[in-house]
């Protein structure tokens, strides 16, 4: 089936208010655009240099769509990063945050992320801990800088684990960005939950996700 096809059949079967993102790490030039052409608003991407290769290679298309950085993000590739992608959604630091604030000053931007949560507690995965008073701090941190935005949380939820414990992951966030949206947060604009790839993105909204993150279920096997 065509790409464009699956993304159309996907959008159609996700309600309306739930953004896709689809999750483009290794996929062609080609392949993007065909889902730009499709429909597709955002496109995430692990990798800052493959990303940018991808932009120049898409030319005027790249600017149709927002660009997520989805993947972990070194401090040494910020610089470049804010040239490539509109929003980060992998910020589990206030030190990555600041790194983020100073280079987006220097562009005149205000950078909008969300802070990654290590909903499973897999200590080979980033994000701070499902702990509500990390999370608080670290948002208050994140609300004081004058040029990042916090707009929501992101979680990858466990790989290959049963459905159990991927709705136990997910459901965890959930709350997570529940109590935090209760607090005061100057600056802050929480409306973004972003959960769910390919094999977890129908759980992921059943709770309560308003952004997922498929990736071969929109391009096919790589």
């Amino acid at each position: 089936m065509r790409i464009a096809d699956t993304y159309q059949r996907l959008r159609s079967e996700i309600p309306a208010q739930v953004r896709i993102v689809p999750a483009a790490k290794t996929r062609s030039a080609q392949e993007m655009l065909e889902v730009i052409e499709a429909g597709a608003t955002d496109l995430g991407h692990n990798y800052v240099q493959e990303a940018e290769r991808a932009r120049q290679a898409l030319g005027s298309a790249a600017d149709r769509v927002r660009w997520h950085m989805i993947g972990h993000l070194q401090t040494n590739k910020i610089n470049k990063a804010l040239q490539v992608f509109d929003v980060i959604q992998t910020v589990d630091s206030l030190e990555l945050g600041r790194a983020i604030d100073t280079r987006a000053a220097r562009l005149g931007r205000i950078v909008p992320v969300y802070i990654e949560v290590n909903s499973a507690a897999e200590a080979s995965k980033s994000g701070i801990a499902a702990d509500f008073g990390v999370l608080a701090a670290l948002a208050r941190g994140l609300c004081e800088l004058g040029h990042v935005r916090l707009e929501g949380l992101m979680t990858m939820g466990p790989l290959g684990a049963d459905e159990c414990e991927v709705r136990a992951a997910f459901s965890t966030t959930r709350q997570l960005f529940d109590r935090l949206r209760a607090i005061e947060l100057p600056g802050a604009s929480l409306n973004t939950l972003s959960m769910g790839m390919t094999d977890s993105y129908r759980i992921a909204i059943e709770e309560g996700a308003t952004m997922v993150r498929p990736g071969t279920i929109v391009f096919g096997p790589r």
